[in-house]
């Protein structure tokens, strides 16, 4: 089912941090659902979604990992965290779903280290790279009440 979209600066649920799903519930209904249904919402054109952006105060994401590529494909991360990151950094505009008709420039790391929780509520530890990289940040920044507006440079 697709999900409505919250948007603007000022939303209360996209300013609260996410709170942390437990292991044993990533298989229940529940999150099943969720995922499913931010699947669902997810057009071909975006990039990635966060449970906060759909009304859900949860610490999960999805990210379209090689977007344009052959190897194109969309995955679920719960309870992301950043675990280390290169030294480098880059400068690059970014939309956001939640804030329609607003790009501004961003500085993000270019690579880092994410340890997560996949769908089958295994633990992941993957290093992404160059947009990857972007994009999880991104998402990870809407688990903690971040918007683009505030990173803005």
């Amino acid at each position: 089912m697709k999900l409505k979209i919250l948007t603007g600066p000022d939303n209360k649920i996209l300013r609260t941090k996410s709170i942390e799903i437990a292991r044993k519930e990533i298989k229940k209904k529940k999150i099943v659902n969720l995922l499913r249904d931010m699947r669902d919402t997810l057009s071909a054109d975006d990039l990635g979604l966060a449970a906060p952006q759909v009304g859900f105060n949860l610490r999960a994401v999805l990210v379209r990992l090689n977007s344009g590529t052959p190897h194109a494909r969309v995955m679920a991360m719960i309870n992301p965290e950043i675990i280390s990151a290169g030294p480098e950094t880059e400068i690059a505009e970014e939309g956001c779903l939640s804030l329609p008709n607003i790009f501004v420039k961003v500085k993000r790391l270019k690579s880092l280290t994410v340890k997560f929780f996949d769908e089958r509520g295994e633990e992941q530890i993957l290093e992404f790279k160059d947009l990857n990289a972007r994009i999880i940040q991104h998402e990870i920044d809407h688990l903690d009440g971040i918007l683009i507006v505030d990173k803005a440079i």
